[in-house]
């Protein structure tokens, strides 16, 4: 084999070890992606009752009381966060983001926050994990209920 031959079976060979190693780095990053509610499966709907499109940024209304059902909630994926109302007249407010592996939350019934990646489970009055592989609380977030509007504070 020619000195030519050899720097070109060389040169191929480094092309395809670079093509395969770009190739799996890019699978393991697309493999570590978290859910961020952009897309896919795990995604959570963006949900506006009776908001005006701000979604609670500045002051402008998330929500209109009679959108959130007692003993349930609604989950706004873009302001991540989710809207109680453990009992009547009673609202709170955490985040969306599961504690567990960052999950967006996808809904409430019967007072119980639900994760859907992994089946974690929160208290819809405090925020407390009740079970699943979550062991923190949702964090709380703050709102402010003034007549029948409630805005993220």
């Amino acid at each position: 084999m020619s000195a030519a031959q050899e720097r070109r079976t060389l040169l191929e060979r480094r092309t395809v070890v670079l093509a395969v190693g770009a190739a799996g780095a890019a699978a393991a990053l697309t493999a570590c992606g978290g859910s961020d509610g952009s897309g896919g499966a795990e995604s959570v709907e963006q949900q506006q009752p009776g908001g005006d499109g701000a979604g609670g940024a500045g002051g402008a209304v998330l929500a209109k009381t009679a959108d959130i059902p007692e003993g349930g909630g609604v989950v706004f994926a873009a302001q991540k966060v989710v809207v109680t109302q453990p009992t009547a007249g009673q609202f709170k407010a955490f985040s969306a983001t599961c504690t567990h592996q960052g999950c967006a939350v996808k809904d409430v019934t019967d007072n119980v926050i639900t994760c859907p990646c992994h089946n974690s489970t929160f208290d819809a009055a405090t925020g407390s994990p009740t079970a699943g592989p979550a062991t923190q609380p949702l964090p709380p977030r703050e709102i402010s209920v003034e007549g029948d509007s409630i805005t993220l504070a």
